[in-house]
């Protein structure tokens, strides 16, 4: 089953984990009038990486984790999927929202 960005996302894009990813299967957005990136369950071939990389773990290894998220990413990746790359933001980094954590 292919992984699932969640919520956790929703206006942090560390983008880390698009970076990695083998297939480029991960794509950036505006979801909510806050940038998100999505997983295009299409493309996704679960080989875990994206969900090592995500520093507060905003991914979750598959769409039975977080079936509501799952069908955002399912719905918004051919949206998504024409955008140009962002650059990663350091693993370090502080998150930005409020209640979000560090987590690698």
């Amino acid at each position: 089953m292919p992984h699932v960005i969640t919520e956790t996302c929703l206006g942090e894009t560390y983008a880390r984990c698009a970076a990695v990813c083998p297939v480029d299967a991960i794509h950036p957005g505006i979801h909510n009038e806050q940038p998100f990136m999505v997983i295009d369950p299409e493309t996704c071939i679960d080989c875990d990486i994206c969900l090592h990389e995500c520093p507060i773990g905003a991914i979750v290894g598959s769409a039975d984790d977080n079936p509501a998220w799952a069908k955002v990413n399912a719905e918004l990746a051919p949206k998504f999927k024409p955008n140009p790359p962002l650059e990663p933001r350091p693993a370090d980094d502080q998150p930005r929202k409020p209640g979000h954590k560090l987590v690698r």
